[in-house]
C-alpha cells in the first residue's frame, strides 16, 4: 500500500455527499486529535485535497518551516513565492505526505498578533491558541497597564486569557499581586506559582489537557522560558536569564517562538518578550476588558460622549461617587485612543472614508 492511502486510512475516516461536500467524523489519527486537529480543520478540507497531510507549524525561521505531524518532525519544502512572515507557530497547513511540498494554510481559528510602532503590517505571534497565559511577576515588572493590553489581545482574538503571577518564592505574600490582577477584568483567572517548581504543571494543568494550546507571552526576564521547561518537563528546551537588580528587567533569552508538547498531553507556544504592544483592531477586546465602563457609557447624556467632560457623564459621576477608579479610566482612554488612531481607515464604495471608531 502507498504512504498516501495508508495515510488516508489512519487519517481520517470519511465519505462524499453527492454534492461533493466533505463529510467528517471523529476518527483522526490520535496523534492529530492530540495535535489539537478538529472538525474546524478537517472541513476546511477540499475533496482534491484528501490525500494531503496536515501538518502544523512548530518553528518559524526566515527561511525556513518546521512542522509537526503523525509522521514525525519535518522541514516543509517551500514554493518560490511563499514567505514565511506569512506563517505563525500553530497554524495547520497541508502538505505532499511524501515530499512534504507546502500546498496550502488552512484557516486559523484563532490567532494572535501585534501592531508594532513604524510598520503597518500586523506581526504574527502564534496561531490557533485555545488559552494565553499572561505571565507577570511578583516584583517590578507587575504593570496593570501592560496587563490590560495583553488582555485586551486575547480577549480580541478570542482565546482564554489567564495571569499568571510567576517568582511568588521572591515575596512575603503575593496576595496583593493577585487581587490587583483580579480586579483588571471580570471572571478573570490569575494564578500565582513558582515557575522551577513542579506544582507549576499542576496549578496550569487544567488549562493544558489533550490537544490543548497555550501560548505564553509577557515581558522578557517574568519566567516565560523557565515555564515552559517546567510545563514540558524538560530542563533545556529554553534558555533562561537572569533578572537585572537594579530595575527588575528581564534579559531577553527567548529569541524565537515555538512549539513544544506539555506533559500533559497539550502544547506550549513560547514567544519573545514585548516590552511594548500596541493597540489595533482590538475595539471588542477592549470594550470586553474595560466592561464597567462599557455597560454604564450607553447611560451618558451624549451618545459620543468621551467621559471627559460632557455633562450628564455617568461614566465620570461613577469616578466621583467612588464606584470607578479615576486610573481605570484613564488607561481606558489611552487604549481606546490609541486603538482609534492605529485601527486602519476603510474606504467606501464612491471613495468615502469610513472608519471602525466606535463611539460612545
Amino acid at each position: 500500500m502507498s504512504g498516501r492511502h495508508r495515510y488516508k486510512e489512519k487519517f481520517l475516516e470519511r465519505d462524499i455527499t453527492p454534492s461533493g461536500e466533505i463529510m467528517t467524523n471523529s476518527a483522526y489519527a490520535p496523534f492529530l486529535t492530540s495535535l489539537g486537529w478538529s472538525d474546524f480543520f478537517a472541513s476546511q478540507i477540499e475533496p482534491h485535497e484528501i490525500g494531503l497531510a496536515p501538518k502544523r507549524i512548530a518553528e518559524v525561521h526566515r527561511a525556513r518551516l518546521s512542522a509537526i505531524s503523525d509522521a514525525g518532525p519535518v522541514k516543509l519544502t517551500l514554493a518560490t513565492y511563499a514567505n514565511t512572515a506569512d506563517f505563525a507557530v500553530g497554524d495547520w497547513v497541508l502538505a505532499d505526505p511524501q515530499t512534504n511540498l507546502f500546498r496550502r494554510r488552512l484557516e486559523r481559528r484563532t490567532v494572535l498578533q501585534r501592531h508594532t510602532e513604524g510598520r503597518k503590517a500586523l506581526q504574527l505571534a502564534a496561531a490557533n491558541v485555545d488559552t494565553l497565559f499572561i505571565v507577570t511577576s511578583c516584583n517590578g515588572d507587575f504593570n496593570p497597564a501592560r496587563l490590560e493590553r495583553y488582555l485586551a489581545l486575547a480577549n480580541q482574538t478570542g482565546t482564554y486569557p489567564v495571569v499568571v503571577l510567576t517568582k511568588v518564592d521572591a515575596v512575603t505574600d503575593a496576595t496583593a499581586f493577585k487581587q490587583e490582577a483580579r480586579g483588571l477584568q471580570r471572571d478573570l483567572d490569575v494564578v500565582a506559582l513558582n515557575g522551577r517548581s513542579t506544582d507549576a504543571a499542576t496549578a496550569l494543568s487544567r488549562w493544558c489537557g489533550v490537544g490543548q494550546t497555550v501560548a505564553l507571552v509577557g515581558s522578557s526576564g517574568v519566567g516565560k522560558s523557565t515555564l515552559v521547561n517546567t510545563l514540558a518537563g524538560l530542563s533545556n528546551v529554553q534558555q533562561t536569564g537572569d533578572i537585572r537588580e537594579h530595575d527588575d528587567k528581564g534579559r531577553h533569552t527567548t529569541t524565537a517562538r515555538s512549539l513544544h508538547s506539555i506533559n500533559g498531553g497539550g502544547w506550549v507556544i513560547d514567544t519573545p518578550g514585548m516590552r511594548t504592544l500596541h493597540m489595533s483592531d482590538a475595539a471588542e477586546g477592549i470594550d470586553t476588558l474595560f466592561s464597567e465602563i462599557t455597560n454604564l457609557a450607553p447611560r451618558c447624556r451624549f451618545r459620543d460622549c468621551t467621559h471627559a467632560h460632557e455633562p450628564g457623564c455617568v461614566v465620570q459621576a461613577a469616578v466621583i461617587a467612588g464606584a470607578l477608579s479615576a486610573d481605570r479610566l484613564a488607561r481606558w482612554r489611552k487604549l481606546f485612543e490609541e486603538n482609534r488612531n492605529n485601527t486602519p481607515v476603510q474606504t467606501g464604495p464612491h471613495g468615502n472614508r469610513s472608519t471602525r471608531r466606535k463611539k460612545y
